[in-house]
């Protein structure tokens, strides 16, 4: 029974990471329509929690209750993890690449190992290093930034980048202190609340409300926030409840494979070699990860 819940959790945030990786084909149309990265960032967390909320309201009201003072992790993971997280990203590919977005987005579960760690006392083992390596080279693989590299990258891009992936970790930190008292849809409920309130007063969707007469921006805004966002935080949060910050950030690398085979299918991209290596690579640390702890029990102190 332990083993087929562990089982269930690895494939809710596996699931969960693949439904992030079709964000592309929903902010493509937004884009050519005129909306910039930080009116994406909004679309998504307003419509996100609009449907969330009316989800809420309908079916599962006894969930909406809360602590009052659970309300700051909502905050810091809506404003400090989805808002800006989002913008940095957003904002590296418009200046650079989708490669060294994802890349550095990537550069996440480094940073929710070392954070759990520090907060949640979580043990970093050799198995669990292993397969952060294999995880971070197999995307590098997959994006295209290995095996040819990429060069002058501006100092203020790499930095927007590495702290994509910063803000991206603390969505595991700031969840999972309140995985145990809430279930998944509360949690993302919650932390969508904080993250339109935050955009609609920073950003200036309501001067391009005129752009929403387009059934393409109201099809894409939908699938933004009900696809690449509703349910992929619910499934990947239900899968953290049960898995350690750092194992389920390592797994949620499937994200930028996804990425690349929606490419492939729909954008007429093509895949290279060293990009089916990574893929080989990614699958095969999520392997490691599932397989549990190491069974020499060494761990770093």
């Amino acid at each position: 029974m332990e083993k087929r819940s562990s089982l269930r959790a690895y494939i809710l945030t596996i699931a969960g990471a693949a439904c992030w990786g079709l964000i592309g084909l929903f902010i493509a149309p937004l884009y050519a329509r005129g909306f910039t990265a930080w009116d994406a960032v909004a679309i998504r967390g307003i419509f996100t929690f609009v449907i969330l909320i009316l989800l809420m309201s309908l079916f599962f009201r006894d969930q909406l209750r809360t602590r009052l003072k659970d309300h700051l992790f909502f905050a810091g993971a809506g404003i400090f993890s989805i808002a800006l997280f989002n913008f940095f990203y957003f904002e590296v590919f418009s200046q650079s690449s989708l490669s060294l977005a994802v890349t550095l987005l990537y550069t996440g579960p480094l940073f929710v190992t070392i954070l759990s760690r520090l907060f949640f006392k979580e043990p970093l083992t050799i198995r669990k290093g292993w397969a952060l390596a294999l995880a971070i080279t197999g995307c590098a693989f997959v994006v295209g930034l290995l095996p040819f590299g990429q060069g002058n990258i501006p100092m203020n891009t790499l930095l927007m980048g590495i702290l994509s992936g910063f803000c991206y970790a603390l969505y595991s930190i700031f969840s999972k202190t309140v995985t145990k008292r809430y279930s998944a849809l509360t949690i993302t409920t919650y932390t969508f609340l904080y993250t339109s309130i935050f955009m609609l007063f920073t950003s200036d969707i309501a001067g391009k409300i005129d752009q929403f007469q387009y059934v393409d921006v109201w099809v894409s805004s939908v699938l933004l926030a009900l696809v690449a966002t509703v349910a992929a935080f619910v499934l990947y949060t239900s899968g953290l409840k049960h898995l350690e910050a750092s194992k389920a950030s390592i797994l949620a690398t499937i994200e930028p494979i996804i990425a690349v085979i929606t490419g492939i299918l729909f954008l007429g991209e093509h895949l290279q070699g060293w990009q089916v290596l990574g893929i080989a690579l990614v699958l095969y640390s999520a392997i490691l990860v599932a397989q549990g702890p190491s069974n020499t029990k060494k761990s770093y102190s």
